[in-house]
C-alpha cells in the first residue's frame, strides 16, 4: 500500500523519451580525448554520481548522425548488462554528451523529478520489477521496453525534491568513500607491482633477493582432518571461505576424512581454473583456526608467516600467478589442470634473502591491505544503509521527517534511521 496522496504510474508516462544510446559501436567515430564528443557507457554511471573517468569519445560527424542520443542535464542513465539498474542523473558538466549501450530517459519536469527517477531506478525494488519481468535475475539484463513498464509509487513533486536531498548525503558520503577505496587499492597494486617484485626496495635494505624455487620456501606438511574442522574452500577475493556460510551449503563428501587440514597462515594452491586466474588460485589461510579443504588442493606451511603474507600479496596477481605457474602446469582439451603438488613446489618465485626484509614487507602488505578493508567496511555499510532507507521512502512506508530536508550520514537523525534500517 502507498500513501493516499501517492499515485501509481509507469515510468514511459512519465518521460518523454525513454531510448537506448548507441547500440552498435561505431569504431570509426572514435577519436583521442579532447578531440571529440565525450560519450557515457556502463563505466561511467555510478549509484547515484557520474563517474568522471575512463572516458571514450566520437566524432562529431559520429555524434550528427546519433543526435537521437545526445544528452541533456536532467537525463536519466541507467546501465543495461553488468551492474544493470545502476542509475545516475546527467548534471549541467555533462549537457551535450552522448552515450554507447545504456538506456537513457527524459523525465516530464511537472510528473517526476530526475533525483527521484534516479533514486527509485536504484533502489532494490526498481531493479527487481525490470529484471524480474524479464525471467529472474539470472540474465542481469535491463531491458528498455521492461523498463518502460517499470511502476513507480509516486509522491506529489514537493516531497519528491525533499526524498531526493534527503538521500543525497549518503551519495556524497558513497562517492567519496568509493575514491578512497580507489585509492587504496591502487597503492595495494603498486606495492604489488614494485616493491614485492624487488624492482622498488624499502629504506634500509639492500641484501640481495634470488630466485627460488618454491620448494624451498614452502613445505608440504601432508596433514589430514581431525574430523573435528569446518570444510573451507578458496575464492578469488576472499581467500578462504566457509563453504556454509559464504557458498550457502556444504560441497564436501560424506566423509572427510582424507581431506587436507589447512593451519593459520598455511598456503593453499586450489589447482582448478577460475575467471582470471585459468592456472589456479594460490592464497595464504588468515582463518585464526585450523580448517580443512578438499583434497584436490595442495596445502603448504611458508617458512614463516611474513613469508606467506609476501607470497599471498604477489600472487593476487592474475599476470603473478600466471607467470608462476605456466612453466609447471600442463592444460587438457576440456580446460582441465594437470599439475602435482611436487611439480607446483619446482614453480620459482624472485625473493628476498633477509628475514628482516621479509617482516617489513609483511608489514607493509598487511597495513596497506588493513586501511583498504576499513575503507570497504564504511563504503559497504553506506551502501546498506541507503538500500535500506530507499527502500522505506521510495514506497512510502517512511516520509522524511518534518524540518529535515537534507540528511547526512553521521547526524543524529541520519544515525538513528541507520540503526532503525540495521534492525
Amino acid at each position: 500500500m502507498i500513501p493516499e496522496d501517492w499515485t501509481l504510474e509507469e515510468a514511459n508516462g512519465l518521460c518523454s523519451q525513454i531510448s537506448v544510446g548507441i547500440v552498435v559501436r561505431p569504431a570509426q567515430y572514435y577519436v583521442e580525448e579532447g578531440s571529440g564528443v565525450r560519450t557515457f557507457r556502463s563505466a561511467n554511471v555510478g549509484e547515484g554520481f557520474v563517474k568522471d573517468r575512463d572516458w571514450i569519445y566520437i566524432s562529431a560527424e559520429g555524434h550528427r548522425l546519433n543526435q537521437k542520443s545526445a544528452l541533456k542535464s536532467g537525463d536519466v542513465l541507467v546501465v543495461r548488462t553488468g551492474y544493470p539498474g545502476t542509475a545516475c542523473v546527467v548534471s549541467d558538466e555533462f549537457s551535450g554528451s552522448n552515450c554507447i549501450d545504456i538506456i537513457f530517459a527524459r523525465p516530464i519536469n511537472d510528473r517526476i523529478t530526475s533525483g527521484f527517477l534516479c533514486l527509485f531506478t536504484n533502489s532494490e525494488y526498481g531493479k527487481k520489477q525490470v529484471l524480474d519481468g524479464q525471467g529472474g535475475m539470472a540474465q542481469q539484463h535491463f531491458n528498455v521496453g521492461a523498463f518502460k513498464e517499470l511502476l513507480i509509487p509516486l509522491p506529489p513533486l514537493i516531497e519528491q525534491r525533499r526524498i531526493a536531498r534527503f538521500l543525497d548525503g549518503w551519495d556524497v558520503a558513497i562517492e567519496t568513500r568509493e575514491k578512497l577505496v580507489a585509492a587504496k587499492q591502487r597503492r595495494l597494486d603498486w606495492i604489488r607491482l614494485r616493491v614485492l617484485t624487488g624492482a622498488s626496495r624499502l629504506s634500509g635494505h639492500t641484501k640481495p633477493w634470488k630466485t627460488s624455487a618454491l620448494a624451498e620456501v614452502l613445505t608440504e606438511h601432508g596433514e589430514a582432518s581431525t574430523g573435528k574442522e569446518e570444510v573451507y574452500s578458496v575464492s578469488v577475493h576472499l581467500g578462504l571461505v566457509n563453504q556454509i556460510e559464504h557458498l550457502g551449503r556444504s560441497f564436501a563428501a560424506d566423509s572427510t576424512a582424507h581431506y587436507n587440514r589447512v593451519n593459520p597462515g598455511d598456503i593453499v594452491y586450489t589447482k582448478s581454473p577460475t575467471g582470471q586466474f585459468p592456472l589456479g588460485i594460490i592464497k595464504q589461510s588468515k582463518v585464526d583456526k585450523a580448517v580443512i579443504v578438499s583434497p584436490l588442493y595442495g596445502v603448504f606451511a611458508p617458512a614463516t608467516r611474513a613469508l606467506g603474507t609476501v607470497v599471498d600479496a604477489l600472487l593476487a596477481s592474475p599476470s603473478a600467478a600466471a607467470r608462476l605457474l605456466a612453466p609447471v602446469v600442463q592444460k587438457g582439451a576440456k580446460n582441465t589442470i594437470a599439475v602435482t603438488n611436487r611439480n607446483f613446489l619446482q614453480a620459482k618465485l624472485f625473493l628476498p634473502t633477509d628475514e628482516k626484509e621479509i617482516e617489513a614487507l609483511c608489514d607493509l602488505v598487511e597495513a596497506a591491505q588493513a586501511e583498504l578493508k576499513v575503507h570497504r567496511d564504511e563504503l559497504n555499510l553506506l551502501r546498506r544503509e541507503k538500500r535500506g532507507l530507499m527502500q522505506k521512502l521510495l514506497t512510502g512506508d517512511w516520509r522524511v521527517p518534518e524540518g529535515v530536508d537534507r540528511l547526512i550520514p553521521n547526524s543524529d537523525v541520519a544515525v538513528k534511521l541507520a540503526k532503525e534500517v540495521r534492525a
